[in-house]
């Protein structure tokens, strides 16, 4: 049995309320994961092109007023 089975096993045993805090910790961990993603990628560049592209439609006078 994998790993992750025995993990879905105990899980699915679990009283509601610690089911409830398990979900509510997944799902901390989750986003603060993707916080750190978001941040890496900002400081490696990687999310630069949407300023680039809003430059260059200013410059071309295609930037449109919402």
């Amino acid at each position: 049995m994998s790993k992750i089975q025995k993990l879905k096993n105990e899980i699915e045993r679990l009283p509601q309320e610690e089911f409830t805090e398990l979900c509510r910790w997944l799902s901390e961990r989750d986003w603060a994961r993707w916080d750190d993603k978001i941040t890496a990628d900002s400081e490696a560049g990687k999310l630069d092109f949407p300023v680039r592209e809003a430059v260059d439609t200013k410059a071309k006078g295609n930037l449109k007023d919402l």
